[in-house]
């Protein structure tokens, strides 16, 4: 290796340096709720993703993270490229104390409305924990009818690594669902949109009329 080669790598790692120390002190930023409450004993954050498309399910999460956890680049998941989610999803559920997932349908959205179906899909996900958390780290909301300990964050997924996690996790398993509903009924675009109201998919609805998973109380206009 010439020398000129030789100062090209120790640049690179370098920068390679300086970026991780850069990303451990971002994770660091990201620890203060666990870190405030870490008397409490086990920390759960959860997430939801799903209340705002046409189509679907709403999907819950719930995350226990190691209290010293090792996983880098958490973050809210509308923030991270698919393939980031895709990479995240796999060391979560391979390094988290516990992984809970809750969901509600589009049959339950329009029978009890979306705010009820998210607290349930919420309590859902934290029965599914085991072992149980002793606190709960909320994205923005607080849970009815649960009985742990729980705190609401504002951001809560771009403030807290528990909901972080937890918002990559639902984010990844409802996309998933929507890719394969796609299979079904592929004059939708679910694969591309989600279930989300954009014009194809909206345009869509006037011209087919609605498929078994729409949500009818969100797209009584256009049918």
């Amino acid at each position: 290796m010439t020398e000129k080669q030789l100062q090209k790598q120790k640049e690179r790692e370098e920068k390679a340096r300086l970026r991780l120390e850069k990303e451990l002190a971002r994770t660091e930023s990201l620890m203060v709720y666990e870190r405030r409450f870490a008397e409490k004993g086990r920390i759960a954050g959860i997430d939801e993703v799903g209340r705002g498309p046409l189509a679907g399910p709403v999907v819950a999460c719930a995350v226990i993270l190691p209290a010293d956890h090792p996983i880098l680049y958490l973050n809210d998941s509308k923030r991270l490229t698919a393939k980031k989610r895709e990479e995240l999803y796999d060391v979560i559920n391979r390094e988290a104390v516990s992984v809970g997932l809750g969901m509600e349908s589009h049959a339950v959205i329009d029978e009890i409305n979306i705010l009820q179906a998210t607290y349930s899909a919420m309590r859902k996900a934290i029965a599914a924990l085991d072992p149980q958390p002793d606190f709960l780290l909320n994205d923005a909301v607080t849970i009815p009818l649960v009985s742990i300990p729980q705190c609401p964050i504002i951001h809560g997924d771009a403030s807290s690594v528990s909901i972080a996690a937890a918002s990559i996790v639902a984010k990844v398993t409802r996309d998933r669902l929507m890719e394969d509903y796609d299979h079904l009924y592929p004059e939708y675009g679910f694969a591309r949109n989600k279930g989300y109201g954009t014009a194809e998919h909206i345009e869509a609805i006037k011209k087919s009329g609605p498929c078994p998973i729409h949500r009818r109380s969100f797209i009584s206009k256009w049918i």
